[in-house]
């Protein structure tokens, strides 16, 4: 299946993934600047945003689909770049397949749930499918947002809260499947420059979490950005865009 994407820019591209909950357009203040520089593309995956669910959604099956986005789109070498769910994916790609990748960064990144979260998004797939998407829209921006972005920012949890409301019950609740069902990625076989960045305030990939990551992968460079949740492209999008900026111009 063909994902939905935008391509912004040209030059060395960049393929931004987004995660659970998202769309490409999480990466839109990024690529504002990054587009300057750089080809910019930004697929919607299977089951999100504007690309139907279709068929098992699982972690092997949305690497695949990347791999086949790369090749339709002639992509021999991309910087990877994946937020949340997303970095799981990018590290999944980059360990298997070495070759493509030129660089990672990964954003609010995870390995692979505990047994405890596991369970607990088993249950938000059942509640999507059941009940749809207002109260999981609603939580994600309660729990996923810094205190700062809800006192101060309420443009961004208002977005976040759309992005997820939004989304297809059916094509939200397979991809939670699809990262209950994630092992980890042998990240200490990664040989590729990499970027981790985490939000101070992230809960689902709290700074000494992300460090534990980080600290797998040979001489990644590591960052945290002070009052920032969860959704961190969307909350810190300069300082996020900073970051990548200046790691892939380098690399």
């Amino acid at each position: 299946m063909t994902m939905i994407y935008d391509d912004q820019g040209t030059g060395t591209p960049v393929l931004l993934i987004h995660g659970l909950g998202g769309t490409g357009n999480v990466w839109g203040g990024c690529v504002t600047s990054l587009s300057r520089h750089f080809r910019t593309l930004c697929p919607d995956l299977i089951g999100s945003g504007r690309t139907p669910p279709e068929g098992t959604i699982t972690t092997s099956s949305l690497v695949r689909e990347l791999l086949s986005f790369m090749d339709e789109q002639a992509l021999e070498r991309v910087h990877l770049v994946g937020h949340s769910y997303g970095s799981v994916l990018a590290q999944h790609l980059a360990v298997t397949n070495p070759a493509r990748v030129r660089s990672l960064s990964l954003i609010g990144p995870i390995q692979a749930p505990a047994q405890a979260a596991r369970k607990a998004i088993a249950e938000r797939a059942a509640k999507a499918r059941s009940e749809g998407m207002a109260g999981i829209a609603a939580a994600t921006v309660q729990v996923g947002t810094s205190a700062l972005t809800k006192a101060n920012r309420p443009e961004v949890a208002a977005f976040v809260r759309e992005l997820v409301m939004r989304q297809d019950p059916h094509g939200y609740a397979a991809t939670c499947d699809a990262i209950a069902g994630t092992e980890p990625a042998k990240l200490e076989s990664l040989s590729c420059p990499t970027l981790v960045i985490t939000g101070d305030e992230d809960a689902t990939s709290p700074p000494p979490l992300a460090k534990e990551l980080a600290d797998k992968i040979p001489n990644a460079r590591f960052h945290v950005i002070a009052g920032c949740g969860h959704w961190t492209p969307l909350e810190h999008t300069r300082s996020v865009t900073e970051h990548l900026f200046n790691f892939l111009i380098s690399n």
